[in-house]
């Protein structure tokens, strides 16, 4: 009874100060304001990877609304385009007697072999129409050594090869980045794991992304984030206005 009582006491002292259910500001998780020294980067949100492209990504044109209304929350947006050459290494077409999605060695390791894509200059490479970051600053087109594919916006698949985007943040002075885009499970978790990589704080905006997950590449993907200290969050974290 003397528990009872001090609970009512409580219930009532909570109503009085708005927090009953704990659903008053007090209780309200603080979303996130990204401010000068953030960038929110796009990665790959091009008609190769959306439905009726040459390599879609299930639900691919879902992100584009979802990025739209995040980027009006930053000052600094980076998009990225895959933009491989004709006969590129990482294309099945390109090995004779190989099927997509199968693998083979390269120079650099096993490469995934993958459906001709986002071929240089073809409206498949363009970024989807209704893509709208008009105060996007930089587009970083990667894969475009035909020998070594390129899923990270940081560096090649030979892990040696730099696209110069590591460089350009810090000399903007940018200290976090967020990520977002196709597919979540390759090029952007690869981006991702870069970014902590070159000293970046990362976070990946979960809904802002959409995944290929080829033999549970998703879940590993997830996993081997988490392990580089990446934060996955939603686009609902982020404070973008109204």
């Amino acid at each position: 009874m003397h528990n009872i009582t001090h609970r009512r006491a409580f219930l009532q002292s909570a109503a009085a100060l708005g927090l009953a259910g704990l659903s008053g500001p007090l209780f309200a998780a603080a979303k996130i304001k990204p401010g000068s020294k953030a960038a929110l980067i796009v990665v790959d949100v091009q008609n190769c990877f959306i439905d009726g492209g040459t390599l879609p990504v299930k639900g691919g044109a879902e992100v584009v609304p979802v990025i739209n209304k995040l980027s009006t929350a930053f000052e600094n947006i980076v998009v990225t385009q895959d933009w491989h050459t004709q006969g590129h290494a990482s294309f099945a077409s390109t090995h004779s007697g190989q099927k997509p999605f199968s693998s083979v060695k390269l120079s650099y390791g096993s490469q995934v072999l993958w459906p001709d894509h986002c071929v240089q200059g073809t409206d498949d490479a363009a970024l989807h129409k209704d893509l709208k970051l008009p105060s996007a600053q930089l587009i970083i087109r990667k894969g475009h050594h035909k020998d070594v594919d390129s899923y990270s916006a940081f560096e090649e698949a030979d892990r040696k090869t730099p696209t110069g985007l590591a460089g350009y943040l810090k000399q903007r002075g940018i200290k976090t980045v967020y990520v977002t885009g196709l597919a979540t499970d390759f090029c952007v978790a690869w981006t991702a794991m870069d970014a902590r990589k070159h000293g970046f704080e990362a976070y990946v905006i979960e809904d802002a992304t959409r995944a290929i997950d080829l033999d549970g590449s998703l879940a590993k993907a997830w996993k081997q984030m988490q392990a580089k200290g990446v934060k996955r969050i939603q686009s609902g974290d982020i404070d973008a206005g109204a």
